[in-house]
């Protein structure tokens, strides 16, 4: 009866996430420059050309051949046959955003299992209900390779909890660690966690070596093909190193992002956390505390990059709430701090992922690539929050990324799709302000932004959706 009690309660938790990460899929978040990026690299391996775009060193490959791999299987994007038409387009983004939502479904279920091995039945209940509906959990839903690592970790976590029963889990939580590590270099710092859930659980220095081949051989990949192509001095190494201080954001900023988005999970979650910590509960310490170093030490930190994090938090949260509980002498009462937390939660997410910030996306990717048809000979820059449509998608080969602007001789007739995202670029050289200046607006898209008071929780998350805003069409006076 029990364990039929426990298969209702999951399947109502994973409804929940299913909800709050599917509901709105192409309305919330705003498609933002990284997915752009992502999704063209695996558009670029379906149509042959590799992993490698370029000579730019930024990621390792796995994240793009996780993504084509299941393009590959959907038939996508053929299968929606693209246009550029309003219903075409969202259709190009809910596949992938659809993807997404079914992989954090997938981690609340893992997120879930892990605890309820090293806990209990009550505090995985907790946790995974929290990390299924509070408000920054709106950050899984974007197309990022923290998104696509996260399985991976955490299947590795899971498979290391069960290598005491087992030694072939041993392998198989050696092999998703390299794909974790493969898909985004910052996994590594899950290294000593895993390796102290082995050895507590095998005792043996063996397994911990067995388990290390597949870690390390996985993400090598990436810098030997750099090697294999000559690329690996002049610019992997320096591509690696400028993409960790490329710019001093810091960890203040994107502590500050979090306390913003979800002030709940942060502030009681920590407390949760450092609860545990005081208790010598290594596996959260070891979770915690080297990913968080490793964010202090590297100058270019994004909000996003909490995402490894989002499960211990989670837990540190439900243990706040367990602790508090247990304070609670009337017995029909003691859930109400759980249930009450998870309805806060869950309203506030639901205000947030109810919006609205793509419809001037998508209108301003119609207009530009029917101007971009009207006047083949005429490049069109635009992110790739864009460009991956225009170009790879509806075949508009006069379109390009802005940052060609960057490297090569500006044409003297030009249009230019200028969102917020390329506005702010302009820092990154003066052939981007001097593009801009020489191409009046033919026409502008609002931004979806103002139709929200967005000094007011939670609406204040929108803050962090940069590249919803003001968009400007431009061409050169003489088009």
């Amino acid at each position: 009866m029990a364990s039929k009690k426990s298969i209702l309660i999951i399947c109502a938790i994973l409804t929940l996430a299913a909800f709050t990460h599917i509901w709105n899929l192409t309305g919330y978040p705003e498609i933002f420059y990284d997915e752009g990026v992502y999704l063209r690299r695996a558009s670029d391996i379906l149509e042959g050309k590799g992993p490698q775009e370029g000579v730019y060193y930024d990621h390792p490959y796995f994240g793009q051949f996780f993504l084509s791999g299941f393009f590959f299987i959907a038939g996508y994007p053929n299968s929606v046959n693209p246009q550029s038409n309003l219903d075409s387009i969202e259709s190009l983004f809910a596949i992938p955003r659809l993807m997404m939502g079914l992989i954090v479904v997938f981690d609340t279920f893992l997120v879930y299992k892990i605890i309820q091995k090293r806990y209990d039945t009550k505090i995985a209940v907790f946790t995974s209900a929290f990390f299924a509906v509070m408000p920054i959990t709106w950050i899984m839903r974007r197309i990022l390779l923290d998104s696509i690592l996260l399985p991976f970790l955490l299947l590795a976590i899971l498979f290391a909890m069960y290598s005491k029963d087992n030694r072939k889990f041993v392998m198989a939580s050696g092999v998703c660690m390299g794909l974790a590590i493969f898909t985004k270099i910052p996994a590594f710092t899950m290294i000593p966690m895993i390796v102290y859930l082995i050895y507590s659980g095998t005792k043996s220095k063996k397994m911990i070596g067995l388990w290390l081949v597949p870690v390390l051989l996985l993400p090598l990949i990436w810098p030997a093909q750099s090697l294999m192509t000559g690329s690996f001095t002049n610019h992997w190494i320096h591509d690696v190193l400028w993409q960790t201080q490329r710019n001093r954001t810091g960890l203040f900023e994107v502590t500050k992002a979090f306390l913003a988005m979800d002030p709940v999970l942060f502030v009681l979650g920590l407390v949760g956390i450092g609860l545990l910590v005081i208790k010598r509960d290594r596996l959260v310490l070891l979770w915690f505390a080297p990913y968080v170093v490793f964010l202090g030490l590297i100058g270019f930190v994004q909000y996003f990059h909490w995402m490894m994090l989002l499960p211990v938090f989670s837990l540190g949260l439900a243990n706040f709430v367990d602790q508090i509980s247990k304070r609670i002498k009337k017995p029909n009462l003691m859930l109400m701090p759980f249930f009450g937390i998870a309805m806060f939660g869950l309203v506030c997410t639901i205000v947030v992922v109810s919006t609205n910030l793509t419809n001037t996306q998508f209108e301003a990717m119609i207009f530009t690539a029917n101007l971009a048809k009207e006047n083949p000979t005429i490049p069109v820059f635009a992110s790739p929050t864009y460009e991956w449509v225009l170009h790879d998608v509806l075949g508009l080969q006069n379109t390009k990324d802005y940052v060609d602007i960057l490297y090569k001789k500006t044409p003297q007739q030009m249009i230019i799709l200028s969102d917020p995202h390329l506005q702010r670029d302009f820092a990154r050289g003066p052939q981007l302000s001097r593009a801009d200046a020489l191409t009046n607006t033919i026409t502008e898209f609002a931004d979806p932004k103002t139709r929200y008071d967005l000094n007011s929780y939670p609406y204040s998350n929108l803050n962090y959706d940069h590249d919803a805003g003001l968009i400007r069409v431009k061409a050169t006076k003489n088009n």
